[in-house]
């Protein structure tokens, strides 16, 4: 896949991802912000992470706590 060429498409790729992550793991906007509490963000909740999400805009360590939190095997950049 070529390299995102915008910030706007660089967001759009990586929303898409985690969207993708979390539906294949089965797991919901209420569980993920369950989840993520277990490392360390404590403040998320579900309209939190739609706003996120709906946005497409949210820091690395809000992804790699994501992915964490549902046990991901990893992170490929060819993968977003």
């Amino acid at each position: 896949m070529p390299s995102a060429k915008t910030e706007e498409e660089w967001a759009e790729r990586t929303r898409t991802y985690l969207k993708s992550e979390l539906k294949k793991a089965e797991v919901g906007y209420v569980e993920l912000a369950k989840r993520l509490k277990k490392h360390g963000f404590k403040e998320e909740t579900e309209a939190s992470i739609t706003a996120k999400l709906k946005r497409g805009t949210f820091s690395a360590s809000f992804l790699l706590a994501s992915l964490a939190a549902l046990e991901a095997d990893g992170l490929r950049l060819d993968d977003i």
